[in-house]
């Protein structure tokens, strides 16, 4: 191509009297040549070098075998790229030849990146792949338990189409519950950021706020080509499923369809509609199941009463009535009478025949007769009196009985007339030496108390005197009715 340019005359060369050019106007006529002839251009290559400067522009160089060719993206081109560049990745670049005069050199502008061949995608996400899962994203350690029936659900994906109405169908067929759809674009330029966007939007969103906050996300999408299905392989889309705090579900394409997202997922499901059956239980099968527990629960219970109700029996019969017990103090009563009436009838035979050897020994027959008589008439009293007074002592533990199965208060001591004397201290006076002369004690009846002061000039207690004048019996007997 010829470019004619004219020049000023006093510009001509005097020794060839041909034009000369300036730096500066022969790099613009290279620019505009170059422009000019290669205004729209698709170039494959490897790309080598990436780097993304402060600018946003990013850098980078188209090579293969032999050549190399710089090129650039401008930021705003490069925020709407559907593949971002990276290292060793075998693309086809579209865009248009220029000039960079201040190093001598040229460059493509590129205005969009495709990679070349499926083969070269499908190496791109394994590389990516198996980066993301050194990392640990894809651990099953971060997983997070599916809620057994969740009260509200985030979807993420295309407000239209058959993917959102296949979930919302299956959701209110299963178990109606709360759902918010966050609509995004699910392939081409910009789809990678807003499904990224809605996840962390759904989990920033606060408790108890005028929105509820999800207790599951499902990120769903039809099936397409690998092409189609490539925002869901986005690191960017990737990171948000593996930090939300949200238990994700991914359903993105068909069963044999595979993309990053699943991976980094709590569960992947086949399908959205099997994303649907995985998260919300059967609202029949959910009622059978409670009916059923209803039913063992009641079964459990009345056996619990059965075995509570034998365990009161069994003790009702270990328990003793009072007329029970009363009479088998009675019959204690009648057997220890009937061991005394029989120790006294072999004592009485025993001094009948001491008697009887005595009285043969006797010299006076009519007198030891008379003072055997004396001792049997005086014994047989003090049987009478021991008998009735072993009597008196068995009815009256039978009586204090009965009286202690109807109550054991001292109060009811003191209804029956008895008064309580204790010191100042509360402790019981028993005997009279230790009542102090002049000391206070107080004496407690029935309804009252009274405190009150001992006489020391009291004289002793006539049962007192009694008692000390009593002296006690010679152990050695000298008459025979010393002896009984």
């Amino acid at each position: 191509m010829r470019h004619n340019l004219q020049m000023p005359n006093d510009q001509t060369s005097p020794a060839t009297n041909a034009p000369y050019l300036s730096v500066e106007e022969l790099s613009q006529a290279v620019k505009r040549t170059v422009e000019t002839a290669f205004d729209y251009v698709r170039v494959r290559g490897e790309i080598s070098q990436p780097r993304t400067p402060a600018s946003g522009h990013i850098y980078l160089t188209l090579k293969d075998d032999r050549n190399a060719l710089s090129a650039v993206i401008w930021k705003g081109t490069a925020q709407r790229l559907s593949v971002q560049p990276e290292e060793g990745l075998d693309v086809i670049c579209t865009g248009k030849m220029t000039t960079f005069g201040g190093q001598s050199r040229y460059q493509l502008v590129v205005n969009d990146i495709e990679v070349a061949g499926e083969g070269a995608l499908l190496k791109q996400l394994e590389d990516r792949r198996r980066r993301l899962a050194a990392e640990g994203l894809f651990d099953n350690a971060r997983k997070q338990q599916i809620p057994a029936m969740p009260a509200t659900i985030g979807v993420v994906t295309s407000p239209t189409g058959a993917v959102i109405r296949d979930i919302l169908h299956r959701i209110s067929e299963r178990f109606p519950t709360h759902i918010l759809v966050w609509g995004v674009n699910v392939q081409g330029i910009g789809s990678a950021d807003q499904i990224a966007a809605a996840i962390n939007g759904f989990n920033a969103l606060p408790k108890d706020g005028p929105v509820p906050k999800p207790d599951l996300l499902i990120v769903a999408r039809g099936g397409g080509s690998l092409e189609d299905l490539w925002s869901f392989n986005e690191e960017i889309v990737v990171r948000a499923a593996a930090a939300s705090s949200i238990p994700l579900i991914s359903a993105v394409g068909h069963e044999t369809d595979t993309t990053l997202i699943d991976f980094a997922a709590d569960v992947r499901a086949p399908t959205p509609t099997a994303a649907a059956e995985f998260a919300t239980p059967v609202s029949a099968e959910l009622q059978a199941r409670l009916s059923e527990t209803d039913a063992r629960l009641r079964r459990a219970v009345r056996n619990r009463l059965s075995v509570a109700e034998q365990a009161i029996k069994a003790a009702e019969r270990g328990l003793l009535h009072p007329e029970d017990h009363i009479g088998r103090l009675s019959q204690s009563v009648d057997l220890a009478a009937t061991r005394i009436d029989t120790s006294i009838y072999r004592r009485l035979d025993r001094l009948q025949l001491r008697l009887a050897a005595v009285t043969d020994r006797l010299v006076s027959p009519e007198q030891q007769v008379t003072s055997v008589a004396q001792s049997v008439s005086l014994l047989e009293r003090r049987l009478d009196h021991s008998l009735s007074a072993v009597m008196e002592r068995a009815a009256h533990r039978l009586i204090q009985s009965e009286r202690l199965l109807e109550a054991n208060s001292y109060q009811r001591v003191l209804d029956r007339g008895f008064a309580l004397i204790t010191d100042e201290a509360g402790k019981a006076v028993k005997t009279s030496a230790s009542a102090l002369p002049q000391s206070k004690v107080v004496i407690r009846f029935a309804d009252d108390e009274r405190l009150a002061q001992l006489d020391p000039d009291a004289p002793p207690s006539p049962m007192r005197k009694a008692k000390s004048s009593q002296k006690p019996a010679s152990s050695s007997a000298t008459t025979q009715e010393e002896l009984f």
